[in-house]
């Protein structure tokens, strides 16, 4: 028996009265608990609930049942008036909207995916029509199906919905046929695209007739790429302004969406065998390839998780950056934004591999905000997935078994660094000050084989990676303070200050590996950097030392700007 597959989504009520909206997804349910309960405690929400999702792997189907209830309970409503018991299509034109179409995609998506075509191709090619009420029970089975809900949401029969549907899908391909037979739907690739636009933009059926032109420009094209290139190649061609313009771009939307909107289209645009991190990567710089090249120029964190795109997608990422195409576009951000709001994992298997592709992530779509997604929706989905990698899971799968204290340490900074949100960045730093202050830790550092120079050079750096980590001050200062003090104990073991100052080196060379070890380059700030600053003080005070460096012009502005790190300037 297979198992089922079980994630927990957090609901919660922002207002009283308001509906209940998805906060996050995971496959955690003590994270999904916690965090439910930390929202009601920062006053987030008035209400807040955890169901557990179960999918049934027959039915596919989710089975939900609520695990915890927080705050304002569910208020009564009021029952729905029923304003019309009329089905949502009752003229063929009803079936060419937006909604219509999205659900004859669902509905045929098998035949039409057999067929390499698009719902809106089958609504304006005669030749798919008679394909598909010669396949026999397709489209009764379409019907059928459509036929059933609807008739219990209107308190109808399933048999009287049946011809209701039957006679609406008999009148819309009679349209389709009849006009096809007297040579109504225009032949754009003999009378050019530009021109009938400019005929039609005043037809009152002028999207359906440039719609059935469209469909049969692209109609030879066997790969999704391919009829891509084609709606293009007619952008291209499209009336340079006025209502011709606007006509022309709005039909050729409809097919481009529904293409890039299933996996078989994008997958042929994007590329083939990519992870969901991969294809989220590839979709943000499709739709916002300006804002992506920009960062990519100076960030290699960017540059090093970005997909590169085929030509043909480079075509398209430059029409969607500009402001024809903004349904589409719209369309993809929403999708992005979907699925980092959802449970998957963009790195199934790589953790370190999670962290840099949503760093790259996090950096182009915040580059981007604004054209593609508000900036408030971006920053609420990168913390709803920080929460993800803060759990003991993914932090045991990012650490792995074979790393050092000091790597494990580096890993979690890195980690902190990229994660958003107060509560997370509060989580990762317990988790970084749990292995700095572990005896493990303590232990590598001071009997390491390699030099004591190198130990404090390497506990200065992790030192100033943590502070770059925006951990509040009573997470940051613990780690601060263990690191300085560890640096203070292999500095007293190798009386490392001393050394310096009795060595028979220069005093400006001395006086420059003081100042390196007081200002916190090469010694974490703490007890090593207060004895390196001492005895800094005392050695620049001597009269052989100011002589020395008087006849060295040329390094004194490198000392006195370690004087200044240091603290020693007056």
């Amino acid at each position: 028996m297979v198992s089922a597959r079980v994630h927990f989504e957090v609901f919660i009520r922002r207002k009283p009265g308001s509906g209940w909206t998805l906060e996050m997804a995971s496959e955690d349910r003590a994270l999904a608990v916690t965090t439910a309960e930390d929202l009601m405690k920062e006053g987030r929400a008035v209400a807040a609930k955890v169901t557990k999702e179960t999918l049934d792997e027959e039915t596919r189907e989710f089975q939900t049942v609520t695990i915890l209830s927080l705050g304002a309970p569910d208020t009564a409503k009021k029952p729905k008036v029923q304003e019309n018991s009329e089905p949502l299509c009752v003229t063929p034109q009803d079936l060419y909207t937006i909604h219509a179409r999205e659900r004859i995609g669902r509905l045929l998506e098998a035949w039409l995916e057999r067929q390499h075509a698009t719902p809106f191709e089958l609504l304006h090619r005669p030749d798919l029509v008679e394909q598909l009420e010669a396949s026999g029970t397709d489209l009764q089975h379409a019907i059928q199906k459509i036929a059933v809900p609807e008739a219990q949401a209107r308190g109808s029969t399933v048999h009287e919905l049946i011809r209701v549907f039957n006679g609406l899908v008999e009148r819309s391909v009679d349209r389709l046929m009849r006009d096809a037979k007297r040579g109504v739907l225009p032949d754009i690739d003999k009378e050019g695209f530009a021109a009938a636009a400019e005929r039609l933009a005043k037809d009152p059926d002028r999207g359906y007739l440039l719609g059935a032109g469209v469909a049969a420009s692209i109609a030879p094209a066997r790969q999704w790429s391919e009829k891509v290139s084609r709606l293009l190649d007619l952008a291209d061609a499209a009336p340079a302004s006025g209502p011709a313009r606007s006509l022309a771009i709005s039909t050729l939307e409809q097919p481009l969406a529904e293409i890039l909107g299933v996996k078989p289209g994008l997958d042929d645009i994007l590329g083939k065998g990519m992870d969901l991190g991969g294809n989220l990567a590839a979709m943000t710089r499709l739709c916002a390839c300006d804002a992506v090249a920009m960062l990519i120029r100076i960030e290699p964190s960017v540059a090093k998780v970005m997909p590169e795109l085929s030509p043909s997608a480079q075509r398209l990422a430059k029409w969607l950056g500009a402001e024809d195409f903004i349904e589409v576009r719209t369309a993809f951000g929403k999708r992005i934004l979907r699925e980092l709001n959802g449970p998957r994992r963009l790195r199934p298997g790589d953790a370190a591999g999670e962290i840099d592709i949503l760093r790259g992530l996090a950096m182009s779509l915040t580059a981007a905000a604004g054209k593609l997604l508000p900036l408030e929706d971006v920053q609420a989905a990168f913390s709803a997935r920080s929460k993800m990698l803060v759990t003991g899971d993914f932090v045991e799968a990012y650490l792995g078994r074979d790393k050092s204290a000091i790597e494990e340490a580096q890993a979690l900074v890195w980690m902190t660094e990229n994660v958003i949100g107060a509560a997370n960045k509060r989580q990762a730093g317990r988790w970084l000050n749990a292995v700095i202050c572990a005896l493990r830790f303590e232990k590598e550092f001071r009997n390491g084989e390699d030099t004591a120079a190198m130990r404090l050079s390497v506990l200065a750096g992790l030192q100033r990676s943590a502070a770059r980590c925006g951990l509040v001050p009573e997470d940051f200062i613990p780690i601060q303070t263990k690191l300085g003090e560890l640096g203070g104990q292999i500095e007293a073991d190798a009386r490392l200050t001393a050394q310096l100052a009795k060595a028979s080196a220069p005093a400006i060379h001395r006086l420059t590996l003081l100042l390196r070890l007081a200002s916190g380059e090469a010694a974490p700030l703490g007890p090593a950097a207060d004895r390196a600053r001492a005895e800094a003080l005392r050695l620049v005070r001597q009269d052989d030392t100011r002589a020395e460096l008087s006849k060295a012009p040329e390094q004194m502005s490198a000392v006195r700007e370690l004087i200044q790190q240091a603290g020693l300037a007056a």
